[in-house]
């Protein structure tokens, strides 16, 4: 290995040595590749080809499942575009509840995500499993087939290829007229996720998925993500038509904040070894993390991730040649119901981009400096890896690429070259990625004209701490703009109307140099403390930025009839937007009007809303109509086409200066007023009933399911007991709360039960004897098991009588992984004591219907659970409350339970909201002041308009605030609110709750549409 490296770094010295002064001559394209089945989409070494168009993907993750309003999908989707990602993957799930039973409807539907993504402009990634990973229950298998399926899943066996091919037989129908062969945005479609080859059926199962799809329409390329570098289904049996590797280099744990892991620095020996005659594409690098139960909460995964993450790590992958890459997740939403695996609670807002709420944060803003980069930049789709370079290591030194200056031994180079027209990216970073040092240096690099020392009149190039920097030279833009080199960030370049348009930003306590070819009359900044010019005999023209610390703004730095040359530090840089403008051309694919490259090549740029969704052209090219989001009042900025007069803002004329021979056209963009008057009601006039009457004397489980099953295919058998299996899955109860009532005839001699419980990594169970409390265990392994001795009080026992041991257990969800087929329920029970009794009857009860037959079909199979509540449909909207047999009574939330007892109690009121049409509010519902550490012993399921939208720990944390959107709030009308509330011991607890208004904005992508449907109620056993 050492012999091969200091090999490869002489040929790539040599070769990069050769090409300095060479003037480049196109370089032949390397075969394209294709699967046989489409010349739609194919690929080299370097990229997809999408319509012979080179395409560098940059694509977010999106789980539609996780936002169950379709309305909002177009909100995420813009906002995706609108950070100049080209593409998005989604994963699929919860659309087969039953065997042979599929729904593909309401937010499950795929048709609204293919419509709203080509109405958005982005192609899509398909994902759709069986598995999914995702941090899902059972990683998105349908929970059924875990307890149905005999043997192992995902293999080559009779009984799981009957459980998943109808699933994605639905799945092919639903897609194959939405693939980009047929004017779709359906780009590729993933097998699977995240598997190892071996053993032999492993592969064998991939091998028939692939034959599946391929053989029933699907004719885009299938793709896999490898979790690591185990070179799996590189090539062989199984291996799809294109590899991919999953990374996450600072792992799941938030818990450091912003400690880092070292960056990595071996993907392009990995591609080459992995594949080197495919693209290297990341299908999923890390977007974020999740959190896990009793977690530092998102904050500090903002801090581990944030937009400095994306600055050194993206980057670091474009210096590794990689021309795919998706971040996971860009939005990551809720995982609401029983979504969740126990690895994680509802929240999954995974520190993305677009927060769980939809707002958005600073991430989104250095994803979009880095993307419109990248649409700006077709040389940068073609490049060749020359080398890495540092003073520390003389084997990864290259001639052409050199550091100098201060700390010049403190910094990291890659030099990338397109062999097509010889434009040069220099990619540097810290040396050491993780430092949040002050470095200054300099570089030299390649160019046309000779090796060049850059800068060359400011002091120097700086990294302030974990950033990272593209150093272009031999750079092109629009239809004759050309750079000598820059040290500038380039935002955008390209052409605007009839003007070539490059506008460079950085940090403003840094210098920054742009040397570039300025064409027509036109004029300068004024020439000053901050900006100076140097001309130089061969044309090219040097504009040094020089620091000023504080500075805000926008410069024009050129601006003539030809050319428009703007500078702005890194914070008003991300205020500009570069919608793509629907204009078609003879080149235009069709079905792909709206998309970028391939639809249209047409921009305007558009600075300071909070967000700009798309622009028109109207009267003829004479006004720009712009439509987007406010949440205060903004100076505007626009650059558009000569033709631009007038500007319009969501329908409304806005005044605009300027604009001359094709100007900067400035106004003012006014909020409405109204933002601020939007009220935000106190939750009052709750009511209260108990919930856990199958505690009582009497209670009547004669209708509950008899468990009686003494084999299971669950993977994990019992633990002990009399051979009866008590997993909740067997008898149709497969997620949520689930109840067990255990009978014996008592002889007197019983002074326990000894139980062991799964229910996954967090959960608890509180055990019951007859209508005694005796205790709740939890465990918080991975294993998720808990054993306990529940002894029992003399006077609980009723001897000569039928006694009942109830045990309501939290199902947390199942693993992912090798224990996809999870143990949920008792593992093990015996009475003790010497003479003790025997179970004579075990009876569960879950989901009203199980899997089969429950009855809200539109909220679907992961909803509700089996407490009374539930089954009895009080957190359904409309329920009669008020003449329900008396039950409830006025009783404020933070009161607790009665008596301070052990139980569940179910306590519900209204909300009435008016929130005024045009504005996009997003609410949440805080628990007990929005505290995240442990506190009182407590669970507590929240349900807004029958949606179960959280289920707080108090004595867990870290969750408190749960965002839940419009569509499932009914911002114009009355809300059910719902909470159960499970106290875990026989103590007082006071949970608090009120609704919290997160943002407001003026925009949003029109009217919302609720769905809440009203189910007649069941009365239930």
């Amino acid at each position: 290995m050492q012999f091969s490296r200091h090999l490869l770094w002489a040929i790539n010295t040599l070769f990069a040595g050769a090409l300095i002064y060479l003037t480049a001559a196109h370089a032949a394209d390397p075969p394209r590749k294709s699967n046989g089945l489409t010349d739609v989409v194919q690929w080299d070494n370097y990229t997809l080809f999408l319509h012979d168009q080179r395409m560098f993907l940059y694509s977010g993750e999106f789980h539609t499942f996780r936002l169950p309003v379709p309305e909002l999908w177009l909100d995420i989707f813009q906002k995706m575009v609108a950070a100049g990602l080209n593409a998005l993957e989604n994963v699929g799930g919860l659309t087969n509840p039953a065997p042979g039973v599929f729904d593909f409807n309401d937010w499950r539907a795929l048709q609204p995500i293919f419509d709203a993504a080509k109405l958005a402009g982005i192609f899509v990634v398909l994902r759709p499993g069986p598995y999914i990973n995702a941090e899902t229950t059972a990683g998105g298998l349908a929970l059924w087939s875990t307890s149905l399926v005999e043997g192992a899943v995902r293999t080559n066996t009779t009984t799981w290829n009957a459980a998943y091919q109808p699933y994605v037989s639905h799945i092919i129908d639903a897609t194959k007229l939405n693939q980009v062969t047929r004017g779709g945005p359906v780009l590729l479609l993933q097998i699977d996720n995240e598997y190892s080859q071996t053993p032999t059926p492993n592969a064998e199962y991939f091998a028939d998925l692939e034959e599946q799809y391929r053989t029933n329409g699907i004719v885009v390329p299938l793709t896999y993500n490898d979790p690591g570098e185990r070179m799996q289904f590189v090539n062989g049996t199984g291996a799809p038509d294109l590899y991919g590797l999953d990374f996450y280099p600072n792992n799941f744990n938030c818990t450091p904040g912003a400690l880092w892991n070292p960056v990595p620095t071996n993907f392009h020996q990995y591609h080459l070894s992995a594949g080197p005659d495919r693209p290297f594409y990341l299908p999923e690098f890390q977007g974020g993390s999740h959190d896990y139960w009793g977690g530092p909460g998102y904050e500090r995964c903002r801090e581990r991730v944030g937009p400095d993450f994306e600055d050194v790590f993206y980057k670091n992958n474009w210096a590794s040649n990689a021309k795919m890459q998706s971040v996971y997740m860009f939005y990551g939403g809720t995982s609401w119901g029983g979504i969740a695996f126990p690895g994680a609670y509802t929240s999954y807002d995974y520190a993305g981009a677009i927060k769980e709420t939809r707002l958005l944060w600073e991430k989104h803003d250095e994803m979009k400096r880095q993307a419109l980069f990248l649409r700006s930049s077709p040389s940068f789709r073609k490049t060749d890896w020359i080398g890495d370079t540092n003073q520390t290591d003389a084997s990864t030194r290259i001639s052409s690429v050199n550091i100098t200056g201060e700390d010049g031994d403190k910094a990291f180079a890659t030099y990338l070259r397109n062999p097509d027209d010889g434009s040069g990216f220099v990619i540097v970073r810290q040396l050491n990625g993780t430092s949040t040092d002050r470095i200054s240096f300099k570089l030299t690099i390649p160019s046309s004209r000779g090796s060049l020392n850059v800068p060359q009149y400011a002091p120097s190039i700086k990294l302030n701490g974990r950033q990272s920097k593209v150093i272009v030279a031999d750079y092109t833009f629009g239809s004759s703009g050309s750079v000598l080199y820059s040290t500038a960030h380039i935002f955008f370049a390209g052409t605007i109307g009839k003007r070539d348009v490059l506008f460079v930003f950085g940090d403003a306590d840094q210098s920054h140099e742009v040397s570039l070819r300025l064409s027509g009359h036109g004029t300068r900044a004024r020439s000053g403390a901050r900006v100076h010019y140097t001309s130089s005999h061969d044309g090219f023209t040097t504009i040094s930025v020089l620091p000023q610390p504080g500075s805000k703004g926008l410069l024009t730095l050129w601006s003539s009839p030809t050319q428009l040359v703007l500078f702005a530090d890194t914070v008003t840089a991300a205020t500009f937007w570069a919608p793509a403008v629907r204009a078609p051309t003879t080149n235009t694919i069709p079905g792909l009007e709206t998309f970028w490259q391939f639809g249209t090549n047409s921009t305007v740029l558009v600075g300071g809303p909070y967000l700009v969704r798309n622009a028109t052209l109207e009267d003829g090219g004479r006004t720009l109509a712009v439509r987007g989001d406010l949440n205060a009042s903004v100076p505007l900025t626009v650059v558009a086409p000569e033709s631009v007069k007038a500007v319009t803002w969501n329908g409304r004329r806005v005044a605009v200066r300027g604009g001359g021979g094709g100007g900067l056209l400035e106004g003012k963009l006014d909020v409405n007023p109204g933002i601020k008057q939007v009220k935000v009601p106190k939750l009052t006039g709750w009511k209260f009933a108990d919930s856990l009457p199958e505690v009582k004397d009497g209670y009547d489980d004669s209708k509950w399911v008899v468990a009686d099953h003494t084999s299971t295919n669950i993977t994990i058998g019992p633990a002990f007991g009399d051979g009866r299996v008590l997993y909740g899955c067997d008898y149709g109860f497969c997620e949520n709360n689930i109840i067990w009532r255990g009978h014996f005839n008592a002889t007197g001699f019983e002074t326990g039960a000894n139980l062991t419980i799964n229910g996954g990594t967090a959960h608890a169970a509180s055990v019951w004897l007859n209508d005694v409390f005796l205790d709740t265990i939890s465990d918080f392994s991975a294993a998720g098991d808990a054993n306990a001795l529940f002894s029992f009080p003399p006077a609980a026992l009723r001897p000569g009588q039928d006694n009942v041991l109830t045990v309501l257990q939290d199902h947390m969800g199942n693993d992912e992984g090798q224990n996809q087929k999870s143990d949920r329920g008792i593992r093990g029970f015996a009475l003790v004591g010497d003479g003790a009794a025997h179970f004579s009857t075990w009876r569960v009860q879950g989901k009203l219907g199980g899997y089969t037959s429950f009855p809200d079909r539109v909220r679907g199979v992961l909803n509700e659970g089996g407490l009374f509540a539930e089954r009895a449909g009080w957190h359904l909207p409309s329920f009669p409350i008020g003449t329900y047999l008396a039950n409830f009574a006025e009783r404020d939330l933070s009161s607790g339970l009665p008596g301070g007892h052990a139980g569940v109690g179910f306590f519900v009121t209204t909300l009435d909201l008016d929130v005024p049409e045009g504005f996009d509010a997003m609410f949440s519902f805080e628990f007990d002041g929005g505290t995240t550490k442990p506190g009182a012993p407590y669970r507590a399921l929240l349900f807004v308009n029958g949606w179960k939208f959280g289920k707080r720990v108090g004595n867990v944390g870290p969750q408190a605030r749960f965002p839940v959107p419009s569509g499932i709030l009914n911002h114009r009308g009355t809300n059910t609110i719902g909470v159960a509330l499970w106290a875990l011991e026989e103590t007082s607890v006071h949970p608090t709750l009120e609704l919290v208004l997160e943002g407001i904005l003026e925009g949003g992508v029109g009217p919302i549409a609720t769905n809440n449907p009203v189910i007649k109620p069941k009365l239930h056993q």
